[in-house]
């Protein structure tokens, strides 16, 4: 993803939250020199943009991961997601793998169930033609940590979904202040957003989604369906 536009200042903050287009975020606190700052209305905390890497070096760490679709352990991490997502879909349901990365497992998995998959990734899988349909279902499994423009790309998202259809996004919820310095989710250099169970809930109200999460770490979106 493309860095967003730093906007000089005090704190060096954005002109409103990257989440939610809400308030200006605040400091949070700074951490091995990095500044974090946090949304006052989505409490999503933010990881300053002149500390993130370059698309190049984003690309090399992503390179770096050995995320095989047939690696067991693999597929019981993403079981999280995968469970109580193909519950609820119909038969037949057609599916986008959003952020799939270079071993799209989760999408392996989907397609094993009966459902048919598309894929889009902007370094591994950079199909514009599959953001140009709309599908019953999309996942975005460890992605949303990585993402420069958040609000940008859960409208994105929210395109792309029917009416009536399912958003499916797994990412470590930060709920826990007094461990965010060690935090491993927070030491990976790609992570640059971190989500609590709030943020996710204040922007289901935003997009008018009915939200479930089915377990810690993976929220569930329905989109309203007008005509239903």
């Amino acid at each position: 993803m493309n860095s967003v536009a730093y906007v000089p200042g005090k704190a060096g903050l954005w002109p409103a939250c990257p989440v939610c287009d809400g308030l200006v975020p605040e400091p949070f606190r700074e951490v091995e020199g990095k500044l974090y700052l946090r949304c006052p209305d989505c409490r999503a905390t933010l990881l300053s943009p002149a500390f993130y890497l370059s698309e190049q070096e984003e690309l090399a760490f992503y390179q770096l991961h050995d995320n095989r679709p047939d690696d067991p352990g693999y597929r019981r991490f993403l079981s999280k997601l995968f469970v109580p997502l193909s519950r609820k879909l119909e038969p037949g349901a057609r599916g986008l793998d959003f952020g799939c990365g270079p071993g799209p497992a989760l999408a392996a998995m989907f397609q094993e169930a009966g459902f048919a998959m598309a894929l889009y990734d902007p370094f591994f899988v950079p199909d514009s033609q599959a953001l140009g349909q709309t599908y019953d279902f999309v996942t975005c499994t460890e992605v949303v940590e990585h993402l420069h423009r958040p609000a940008e790309v859960f409208r994105q998202l929210d395109r792309l979904v029917t009416p009536g259809g399912w958003l499916g996004v797994m990412t470590c919820f930060q709920d826990d202040d007094a461990r965010f310095d060690g935090w491993h989710y927070r030491r990976d250099p790609t992570h640059v957003t971190f989500y609590r169970e709030h943020t996710f809930r204040y922007l289901a109200r935003q997009y008018g989604w009915a939200p479930e999460v089915p377990a810690k770490d993976v929220v569930l979106f329905r989109k309203p369906d007008p005509g239903a």
